[in-house]
């Protein structure tokens, strides 16, 4: 039906004869002459009818916006001091010989080029949002993307292999989006949160390099970078450690950016330790673009006679730490209150601060409530170990170590875009040296940091029982601009020490053998070494388009309540389907 693409109409083919299809997205009359921009998925390109054409002229005064047309014309040089600069297209136009109109086009729900339209509406009327140029430029970044990837990991003999939909509940940590069985009445398939158990047996049945771009489900609350379904790049390897897979994978992202954006990521990308990570920047996926870091006060805070430091840093499971802005003592009390709500969302009680007026005159150069609570000899100490000069602010945090963590280290976050800090465009690293375990006070026993199949840096189990606090892992993370954006982990590949961590974990035996009985067992017959990793393809692109969420480069998302306005899903199902699926529904009040 069409010879070119809209956008590709340029002065290459000048003076020749085009056919082209698409939507009107703008239509002009000028004094008896007609210019229609024509749209589709590759850019626009000016159409122009004159009354020389009558047929064609005619057609053209009943377009209105998004009718679907056909047009057949010559492709011209647009007059001196008409072209646009600022369009691929912009120095032609095509005079049109031939307007057929496809399909006509009710007046939309929203303008295309409203950016002030909810979200709710845009979602509702998806297959009219994603029309927007800016929709469509994002899902080709997507798909090149996603194509890079590939190409990487088929350069390198990975094997693209699917693994099944429905399946057994897996150990993510979010809920399981549960499938009823008609076929086995009163049991359930659980969507995969991640092929996590498949892709390990591939690597025993020995493939040896697997990847997957592959949907998984969580039933979890949402965020800007969450979904209830979302897709991953799946990867997994045998016979590599830990330093040859990270190589490998950082490679295939360099490469991905320099391919796509043509930006080059730093080589090699940084390695951080889990513990330095959370010390310096209260996170585990700092973004080191920020030139903010927190540092520790406890040791100093220890001695002082205001309860506030004190107790929590005397306290084995609190800490005070201080981030210092530089040039902050400019803020304002009501931008200091507005941060101090910030925080309270993390736990914290309140927001200590210091003032640097003078960092020379000592007590007399420092402005804050709490200056009077602490003696000179500790003011001093906390000004040169932050660093403090004239015109800084310091924030104190002063709670268990998770609360100040949490809030310190997102209010790092704020102030860096706030202050407009940020230092470069991208900032990979890995990070690195995770515990193994962490203790939930609420339940009383060990959790896995990652999942229970991640191993442990020792190969003694016994090792492992015996200091669970601090056992470190195997396991793995990449991080984007304070965004993670792959995680992965050698796996245990020997039945004595996997058993051992279903135990510690607190699953017995016959819960082990009732879920993960088929693993256990192919950890029997000859399980090779295996590690690899998974990349959230959708927060990787979000990034790489700089959208805010990633329902900006997904093409159907939910909205936050795991709706879809689109669809109306999810919905009631019929008394007959639930009958075949042996389900009664209890009737609330």
């Amino acid at each position: 039906m069409r010879s070119h693409y809209c956008g590709q109409v340029t002065e290459t083919l000048l003076d020749q004869d085009v056919t082209l299809c698409g939507w009107a997205h703008r239509r002009r009359d000028h004094g008896g002459v007609i210019f229609i921009d024509l749209r589709d998925r590759e850019g626009l390109v000016q159409v122009v009818i004159d009354p020389d054409t009558p047929e064609a002229f005619a057609s053209a005064e009943r377009v209105r916006n998004e009718y679907v047309l056909r047009i057949i014309g010559r492709v011209r040089r647009r007059p001196p001091g008409t072209e646009n600069p600022n369009l691929p297209t912009g120095a032609v136009e095509v005079l049109a010989g031939t307007v057929e109109i496809l399909n006509r086009s009710e007046p939309l729900p929203f303008q295309l080029d409203d950016d002030d339209t909810s979200e709710e509406v845009r979602l509702r009327y998806r297959y009219l949002d994603l029309r927007r140029p800016e929709m469509q430029n994002r899902l080709r970044l997507r798909t090149r993307t996603i194509s890079a990837l590939r190409g990487f990991l088929e350069q390198h003999g990975f094997m693209d292999i699917e693994t099944p939909m429905l399946t057994k509940a897996t150990p993510e940590g979010a809920r399981d989006y549960l499938v009823p069985s008609r076929t086995h009445p009163g049991s359930f398939f659980a969507l995969p949160q991640s092929p996590q158990l498949f892709k390990q047996l591939l690597m025993m049945a020995g493939l040896d390099r697997y990847y997957q771009v592959v949907r998984c489900f969580r039933d979890e609350d949402l965020r800007a970078d969450r979904q209830p379904e979302f897709t991953q790049l799946d990867i997994e390897t045998s016979f590599m450690d830990e330093p040859s897979i990270t190589d490998l994978m950082e490679e295939m992202i360099r490469q991905m950016f320099k391919a796509v954006l043509e930006v080059e990521l730093p080589n090699p990308f940084p390695r951080m330790p889990y513990d330095t990570a959370m010390q310096r920047y209260g996170s585990d996926k700092p973004d080191l673009r920020i030139p903010l870091e927190l540092t520790d006060l406890s040791d100093l805070m220890a001695t002082v006679e205001f309860k506030v430091f004190s107790g929590p840093a005397t306290d084995p499971n609190g800490r005070v730490a201080a981030l210092r802005v530089p040039g902050g003592g400019s803020l304002s009390r009501r931008e200091i209150d507005g941060y101090t709500e910030f925080v309270g969302r993390y736990g914290a009680k309140g927001l200590a601060y210091i003032k640097v007026n003078d960092a020379a005159a000592g007590r007399e150069g420092l402005q804050a409530p709490i200056v009077k609570f602490l003696p000179d000899e500790t003011l001093a100490k906390i000004l040169t170990r932050t660093g403090a000069e004239s015109g800084d602010l310091i924030f104190f945090g002063a709670d268990s170590v998770k609360v100040v963590n949490d809030a310190l280290g997102a209010l790092r976050i704020k102030i860096g875009h706030d202050l407009k800090l940020l230092k470069g465009d991208w900032a990979p690293l890995w990070v690195v040296n995770f515990p193994m375990f962490e203790w939930d006070e609420t339940e009383r026993r060990w959790n896995a940091l990652h999942h229970p199949f991640t191993a442990p840096r020792t190969e003694d189990p016994d090792e492992v029982r015996a200091n669970p606090q601090q056992c470190l892992s195997r396991a793995y993370d990449m991080v984007l601009n304070g965004t993670e954006i792959g995680g992965g982990s050698v796996r245990i590949h020997r039945q004595e020490m996997q058993s051992m961590v279903f135990d510690l974990l607190g699953i017995a035996p016959d819960e082990a053998r009732a879920k993960f009985g088929f693993l256990l067992d192919a950890l029997k017959f000859g399980c090779p070494p295996h590690g690899g990793i998974a990349f959230g393809l959708d927060r990787l692109v979000m990034l790489m388009a700089g959208a805010k969420s990633i329902r900006e480069v997904m093409a159907f998302p939910k909205t936050q309540t795991a709706a879809c306005p689109l669809t109306q899903a999810p919905a009631p199902v019929t008394e007959t389907q639930l009958r075949d699926l042996n389900i009664r529904l209890r009737r609330t009040p």
